[in-house]
């Protein structure tokens, strides 16, 4: 089974890369973006067969690394 997550600054945290590649694009001629936030993706491969399980296993990975949930929020999908 496959997982994919992604990870996003919580609203309200400073995105200073999200803004920073607004300004980019602006620079670039892309005046109409008003803003930017910038995340990541992480596609995982899991032995685990049952989708609840799975779930549950990919959200404990991500209360215990691969988020900061004091500051980012994350989406859990498996495919």
């Amino acid at each position: 089974m496959k997982a994919r997550v992604t990870v996003m600054l919580k609203t309200g945290v400073l995105d200073v890369q999200g803004e920073a590649v607004r300004h980019a694009l602006g620079t670039l001629g892309f005046a109409g973006v008003n803003g930017v936030r910038q995340g990541k993706v992480i596609e995982l491969d899991l032995a685990e067969t049952d989708a609840k399980k799975a779930e549950a296993e990919v959200k404990a990975m991500c209360d215990k690394l691969l988020a900061n949930t004091v500051i980012e929020s994350y989406r859990v999908e498996l495919l």
